[in-house]
């Protein structure tokens, strides 16, 4: 066999938009180039526009009844799914973390590893959560009341743009644990790791529109969710303090729940994560019972 006959053409990867379960380009047919950093290309990625924001949040409401409605425990089998698909790719995504964040194959595998770490740690949450912020509660009467959590609805997440894995996974993961569905905007500057996780979510049991995932300009992506009347919440992780102000004027035109970002520099997403993430996106229902007058024979009904 001649050394000629021997070659072959590299087949690049063609990354696209994840949204309601399957792979669209964008809307506006735009790419952007990725690069390493180092300054070299990596990949063109979808350029997504404000029509493709509005058709993750269609997507993603109509995933919320079902997903919602799914046990906790249901979740948590699915999450943990996940967290096995990513085990299986660990290869791939340690590859994508180094060359979007600059690390060597040794430390950008300890990220990896610490986001399929992570993501199991939220998937063992999903029916615990409940026991640990809701309850019976004391009240003077004749009747009982009880407080339990419920997912807020349609969340709207800008991924951390500086930890293109393990921050990803640590405001996604949270999100999705406590019954909300995500519409996510991939980091800027490093999408590639974020684009790679909707194929795992697409083979691992997550029914579509649960995750969608949109990669762009972020603050272009940001604005129409956080003036969304359909979207009930957003996680400005992503967000710089001018574009984290200016969206939390948006959202509160329908009174959307917002989970402000931490300073850029100070955001250690190793650390343990503790439930806030979960608790930010839950509502609280109470209901109440009567329980007939208490004499001092007893209850009477």
């Amino acid at each position: 066999m001649s050394e000629k006959s021997e070659q072959r053409l590299s087949v690049l990867k063609t990354y696209k938009l994840y949204v309601g379960g399957k792979f669209p380009r964008s809307e506006s047919g735009r790419v952007y180039e990725v690069s390493d950093s180092k300054g070299k290309w990596l990949a063109n990625a979808p350029l997504s526009s404000r029509k493709d924001a509005r058709d993750a949040v269609v997507a993603a409401r109509k995933a919320f009844g079902g997903w919602s409605g799914a046990t906790a425990y249901n979740r948590g089998q699915i999450l943990y799914r996940v967290a096995e698909m990513l085990e299986g790719r660990r290869d791939q995504y340690v590859a994508e973390v180094a060359d979007a964040e600059g690390l060597s194959k040794s430390k950008a595998g300890l990220q990896v590893d610490a986001a399929i770490d992570r993501w199991v740690w939220y998937a063992g949450w999903t029916d615990k959560i409940a026991q640990v912020v809701g309850g019976g509660n004391p009240v003077a009467g004749p009747f009982l009341n009880l407080s339990s959590p419920e997912p807020t609805g349609v969340v709207a997440v800008l991924a951390p743009q500086r930890s293109s894995l393990l921050g990803l996974v640590s405001v996604v993961a949270p999100v999705i644990a406590t019954g909300n569905t995500a519409v996510v905007v991939a980091s800027e500057r490093s999408p590639l790791p974020a684009l790679s996780l909707g194929e795992v979510l697409a083979t691992s049991d997550v029914p579509g529109g649960v995750v969608n995932v949109l990669s762009g300009r972020t603050a272009e992506l940001a604005a129409p969710l956080a003036a969304h009347q359909d979207v009930n919440a957003i996680d400005l992780a992503g967000a710089d303090e001018t574009l984290a102000k200016e969206l939390e004027i948006a959202a509160a035109d329908n009174l959307k729940r917002v989970l402000r970002p931490q300073p850029v520099d100070s955001a250690d997403w190793s650390t343990d994560p503790g439930t806030d993430r979960m608790t930010a996106f839950l509502e609280t229902k109470t209901v109440w019972h009567p329980t007939g007058a208490l004499g001092a024979s007893g209850s009477s009904y």
